[in-house]
């Protein structure tokens, strides 16, 4: 059920530019953008000082279900990405079973169309059991294909551990391949030289030194240079070394792009400075690593080698986090407050809002071929989020919307609060009051 909506006087921040204007949503889609628009019969929302971005798009999210739906699922993790300005997610594989079959794909679909109340697509998962079936599948509605996670579930299905099944799908599969890009050998042999001097006890501050630099760009360097030979379309999922960043582009558009990477907001966020306070609160994979990383992650982001921003939220129950190093968990929750980092370093200088709506919004459309959305332009969807920038509050168990009730980020004040979000011209969320009676939709991909 959408109704007419009209945003007045409202900083609009889209496609390079910031400007003040009137937006009318109707039917779903955004109407008409223009100073001054007057109609009758519609709900109006003030937007006098505070700002509209297009709906944010997720590209990487764990929502767990079906499976592992104690950690999160569907319709509580998209209830916290609503909050967090999101409005769209593409969410993994490594559920349980792990989606390997059109078949579990489709089902994922027609269980989020009846609890997400955010946009949804899914990945497709590819290891070296259904890397035939793969092959041979027309991918052309299929958002992307994916190893992300499926580690978890056995050694062994990470591509970049498998050079031969990398290089049969790079060949044969013309739709995105996004994949995590870590040598587990390398790793391996890291732990045990750590496990003789530690024993089971090894401290988390050696996470970063496990999964090492050289694990993550030996991963990278090889799975770019075997889509060089078969012009792939790869994508490296959360890139988290500065190292890494000077393996990628930034002298061609996107569109042209046939190799392209992102960075998730935690390993902006935090540093290996972080895990003697935090602990395995911030074990990730992979790993958060150090300040230099961090700061070249950013700066990989402003001039282009990075595309797209993303949160890789992967919500685990907090026993499941409070264990010694070796048993805890990897991931965190982060979708409800990805928006409010980002816009924190807006505050802090270091990035525009205008490059922080390109990486969030438009690029994700634009690398998953998603259709009309990611802009505030007429025609499109109304999937939009209207930020206060001078909205200070803190990080709390009381104001957390994941299913696990945790975030690193608790006692994190933060400076900006979004404070609608609509998704397909529904008011969703409005200042913590949820409107849940109409469900996201499927993203549909328009064709090149």
């Amino acid at each position: 059920m959408t109704t007419k909506t009209l945003l007045k006087n409202i900083n609009i921040v889209n496609e390079g530019q910031i400007f003040t204007a009137d937006v009318l949503i109707d039917e779903g889609f955004i109407k008409k953008i223009s100073p001054g628009i007057e109609t009758a019969g519609v709900q109006i929302i003030d937007g006098t000082g505070k700002y509209l971005f297009p709906g944010i798009i997720d590209g990487q999210v764990h929502f767990r279900e079906p499976g592992l739906t104690h950690k999160g699922d569907l319709y509580t993790e998209s209830k916290a990405a609503v909050a967090g300005g999101v409005t769209s997610f593409i969410d993994m594989p490594n559920t349980v079973p792990n989606v390997l079959t059109t078949e579990l794909l489709y089902q994922k679909y027609e269980t989020a169309a009846k609890q997400s109340l955010a946009n949804f697509g899914f990945f497709l998962g590819v290891n070296g059991d259904n890397i035939d079936t793969i092959t041979q599948l027309d991918t052309s509605d299929i958002l992307g294909i994916s190893d992300d996670g499926l580690y978890f579930t056995g050694k062994g299905n990470l591509l970049a551990d498998n050079p031969g099944v990398m290089e049969k799908l790079f060949a044969n599969c013309k739709s995105i391949i996004a994949i995590h890009s870590e040598k587990e050998k390398i790793i391996e042999e890291n732990e045990k030289c750590y496990h003789k001097k530690y024993g089971a006890e090894i401290p988390v501050e050696f996470h970063p030194l496990i999964r090492s630099e050289d694990a993550c760009y030996e991963a990278t360097k090889q799975a770019i240079t075997l889509a060089h030979k078969y012009n792939a379309r790869l994508h490296i999922l959360h890139l988290s070394t500065e190292a890494e960043t000077h393996l990628f582009r930034n002298d061609l558009p996107l569109k042209d792009k046939r190799i392209t990477t992102e960075v998730s907001v935690h390993h902006l966020w935090f540093s290996n400075n972080d895990y003697s306070s935090l602990g395995t609160l911030i074990k990730w994979n992979p790993a958060i690593k150090t300040e230099t990383d961090k700061k070249g992650l950013l700066q990989a982001l402003l001039d282009d080698r990075i595309d797209i921003i993303t949160t890789d939220h992967a919500p685990h129950t907090l026993e499941e986090k409070l264990q010694p190093y070796l048993r805890s968990m990897s991931g965190a929750p982060m979708v409800q407050h990805s928006l409010n980092i980002m816009l924190e370093f807006y505050k802090q200088g270091l990035i525009s809002l205008e490059k922080i709506t390109e990486k969030m919004c438009h690029n994700p459309a634009i690398i998953y071929s998603i259709e009309k959305r990611g802009f505030i332009r007429e025609g499109y969807f109304a999937d939009l989020t209207i930020v206060d920038l001078t909205a200070n509050w803190m990080v709390s168990k009381e104001n957390l919307l994941y299913k696990c009730g945790w975030s690193p980020l608790e006692g994190t004040t933060f400076g900006t609060k979004v404070t609608h979000t609509f998704v397909n011209g529904n008011l969703i969320y409005d200042n913590g009051i949820f409107f849940e009676e109409v469900k996201g939709k499927a993203l549909t991909m328009y064709k090149k």
